[in-house]
């Protein structure tokens, strides 16, 4: 019953065009300024390891991978993966998101803890994300013979959910901030340039934003079914 509840959309709709503004000024931003090619012409990858080298992290490798804004840095294996327009162009948008990826490893180096604390709650985010709303589905269900246990494990396996969205802002947010001190003091963009950077680099932290104001949202909906059933 609880799927037509109107009070969902009250819970739902606020982050959802969030969510859909977040992400039209991210391709906004970036087809605009993949466009603008960098005066200096380096490319995404170069910017990148440029960046690595110049930071002592010559042992991270960087590669090419498919996918529209796929771009991300892999802690584990110490990769750090570009998209096909971001490892190949010299545009400010290309190196932006590239510096950005490079925050990351530079995290990853000096041992930043809210990138560690996001990296160890990986596995139970891929459990919680998945499992925790049919648990809860389940539960409320089966409510009315076995209690709702069942539907506060599916609760509490979501809740990994939104606090690995709360825990990946400041990891977002800092990378940004490493990215855009980088290049200007290492002379990869120009001051002018920086705004291209700023725009694109500030977009890109709105979906996070969103991302999180969805998941804690859809907790908040979740705890108020349970009350309002209790």
């Amino acid at each position: 019953m609880f799927y037509f509840d109107p009070l969902y959309f009250l819970f739902a709709l606020p982050p959802l065009l969030l969510g859909l503004w977040a992400q039209f000024r991210v391709k906004s931003a970036f087809n605009k300024y993949s466009q603008v090619t960098l005066s200096n012409r380096i490319s995404g990858a170069q910017a990148a390891r440029m960046i690595l080298d110049r930071s002592g992290l010559g042992n991270v490798d960087v590669e090419e991978t498919r996918g529209m804004l796929s771009d991300h840095y892999d802690p584990r294996s110490k990769k750090l993966h570009l998209s096909e327009q971001v490892y190949e162009l010299p545009s400010i948008a290309s190196v932006g998101v590239a510096a950005h990826e490079a925050g990351h490893a530079l995290q990853d180096k000096k041992g930043y803890i809210p990138l560690q604390i996001r990296s160890a709650m990986v596995p139970a985010v891929s459990i919680g994300s998945n499992l925790g709303p049919i648990i809860f589905i389940v539960g409320m269900f089966m409510a009315g013979s076995f209690g709702t246990t069942l539907a506060w494990t599916g609760i509490l396996l979501f809740a990994a959910t939104a606090l690995f969205a709360l825990v990946t802002l400041p990891v977002e947010f800092d990378a940004s901030k490493r990215a855009k001190e980088i290049l200007v003091s290492q002379g990869i963009v120009s001051r002018q340039e920086l705004k291209g950077v700023n725009a694109v680099l500030d977009a890109a932290a709105l979906t996070y934003v969103a991302a999180a104001a969805q998941a804690i949202m859809q907790l908040l909906y979740f705890i108020t079914i349970m009350n309002r059933r209790n």
